[in-house]
């Protein structure tokens, strides 16, 4: 793509201003009995379960084969390979990196408006033709349930398209001031050199963003989704090519992450990192990019979210029900798997007794198997690593003087890496898994006392390095103003009366602080202004021909 040339006929003779369609986000589809959509993802299911995608890196829009292949597996099934991909070595992670910088030198110029509609044209091909592929490969690939496919890889990435479009022309709009005889204004100009995304395993929409953000943006990309996550991936890097994304914007490899990450940080045409993952690789990041500051042509920026230990705060006043369905959703859909997801919750004593049987029945009935048997709530996490570390937690619960195993625990590795949903109960506020990431189908329940509220506010606050998402539950109006006050600082994303996870692009802005991340915010304006270096430009309508000034004058 060259500019002008991707200029369409009318905006390039009539010289308008277009403005990008006001975005909404895309409706969630139920897949209820006798829907179409539920039949439509049925068949794709199958269709996908039945064959082997062979997955080529894709490099300046180039299929890159190099023989050394990793099996990906559905985690429900772990014997059932789906996919085979293909690893970058050192020759191949250098063809990315050149590509993208040969690319950046026309996609930077393209107007933005032009590089939006093809995130534009992306979003409505993924919410037409496109969508059910991606949802089953999804499924599939990353065990997730129809509805938390749905709003993740259908409905989320397909916002995070329209809304960063929209937010791109925000970002051109944003113009300083001009007096008379003076004209001003500001480039918004892509970084010098490419971004490095690394995506997780957790999120499909999470890899289209980090990778789709720079670019939407002007900047060039090489992008290493988790191997996990590969196949969705791909899918997206097959929706960039139909909507027209120019060959090199985006580059797709995938391969030893030390080996990949250790040559990108190294060269001097880094100019950022849009990370997410864990609080140590992203510190590692971090620190090898501290390290070289010397030899980069400029300062890269680092945007990154990282871990969690999300929180329920409830008051004595909190809807038991309410509480209740919050704690099984928000601890439990996905398996646990989400940077938002409950781990540990305050309840006091006296809505404790009213909750906890039901508690206990309700978790204990939630129905665990292969997503494709759409009557499951939950699938399997994600491999044998994440399988032997969250079982280890609930292992050294049932032998501490200082937790107890109150439903769940119950683990099964033999056909895919199943683990039950798990309610520990803490009883000492410091225990291990209540300040511990865990990442996978585990809460942890604390029980005050009801005079402690004030208390309990500050011990939330204190626990957990992490400061990413938290809800509090009260009916009492003052609660809820001094949990929101006491709690500002301890999460990015904190919500009132509702589960800490389920964030909407443009309606709840994501990210946290402390060791959660850099707090950018994906799914607002924020995060596009961290892939952009503003030029002010002064233009002097008529410029000063002497050079003495009036304060020089005699009296």
């Amino acid at each position: 793509m060259r500019f002008p040339d991707t200029l369409s006929p009318d905006l390039a003779m009539n010289g308008s201003n277009p403005v990008v369609p006001r975005p909404t986000n895309e409706p969630v589809l139920t897949y209820a009995p006798g829907t179409p959509e539920r039949a439509a993802l049925k068949r794709e299911l199958a269709a996908q379960a039945a064959q082997v995608v062979d997955i080529p890196l894709l490099i300046g829009g180039r299929e890159v084969r190099t023989g050394d292949t990793f099996d990906v597996v559905m985690p429900h099934e772990h014997g059932h390979v789906i996919a085979r991909a293909h690893r970058a070595g050192p020759k191949e992670v250098d063809a990315a990196a050149r590509a993208a910088l040969e690319a950046r030198s026309d996609w930077s110029r393209t107007p933005w408006e032009e590089r939006a509609a093809v995130f534009m044209r992306a979003a409505d091909i993924l919410a037409g033709p496109l969508r059910q592929t991606l949802n089953a490969a999804t499924m599939l690939g990353q065990s997730k349930t129809a509805f938390q496919t749905e709003i993740d890889a259908a409905c989320e990435t397909a916002d995070f398209f329209r809304f960063n479009s929209h937010f791109s022309e925000i970002v051109d709009g944003m113009q300083p001031v001009s007096e008379r005889g003076i004209w001003n204004h500001a480039d918004h100009r892509p970084l010098e050199g490419f971004v490095y995304a690394i995506s997780p395993f957790n999120f499909t929409a999470i890899g289209a963003n980090l990778s789709g953000a720079p670019a939407i943006m002007g900047n060039t990309v090489v992008w290493k989704p988790a191997h996990s996550a590969i196949l969705a991936g791909y899918h997206i890097m097959r929706l960039f090519e139909a909507a027209g994304l120019p060959p090199g914007v985006v580059n797709f490899i995938a391969g030893d992450a030390g080996m990949i990450t250790a040559d990108l940080l190294a060269r001097p045409t880094l100019a950022g990192v849009h990370f997410t993952g864990s609080t140590t690789v992203f510190n590692g990041i971090w620190k090898t990019i501290g390290e070289r500051i010397g030899s980069y042509r400029g300062y890269p920026r680092i945007v990154g979210e990282t871990g969690g230990k999300d929180f329920i705060v409830a008051h004595p006043s909190a809807e038991v029900a309410a509480l209740r369905t919050a704690i099984v959703r928000g601890s439990f859909e996905y398996q646990g798997q989400k940077c938002s997801a409950a781990s540990r919750a305050y309840i006091p004593k006296s809505v404790w007794t009213q909750l906890e049987r039901d508690l206990i029945e309700e978790t204990a009935s939630l129905t665990v198997g292969d997503p494709r048997d759409f009557r499951n709530f939950m699938g399997a996490v994600i491999d044998r690593r994440s399988f032997e570390k969250i079982t280890g937690y609930i292992e050294q619960a049932r032998t501490s003087a200082d937790a107890k195993v109150l439903v769940g625990g119950q683990a099964d590795a033999s056909k895919g890496w199943f683990i039950r949903p798990t309610i520990l109960q803490a009883l000492r506020p410091d225990y291990t898994t209540m300040c511990e990431e865990i990442f996978g189908p585990v809460m942890t329940v604390y029980v005050y006392d009801d005079k402690d509220w004030a208390k309990t506010l500050e011990l939330v606050d204190r626990t957990s390095p992490y400061a990413l998402t938290g809800s509090v539950f009260a009916r009492d109006r003052v609660a809820i103003l001094e949990a929101i006050a006491a709690l500002r600082d301890s999460a990015g994303n904190f919500y009132v009366n509702d589960k800490p996870t389920g964030a909407v692009v443009g309606q709840q802005p994501f990210g946290g602080a402390r060791h959660s991340g850099t707090n950018d915010k994906a799914g607002s304006v924020l995060n596009l202004l961290r892939w952009v270096s503003a030029r002010s430009i002064k233009e002097n309508f008529v410029p000063p021909t002497d050079y003495r000034y009036p304060f020089m004058e005699a009296e």
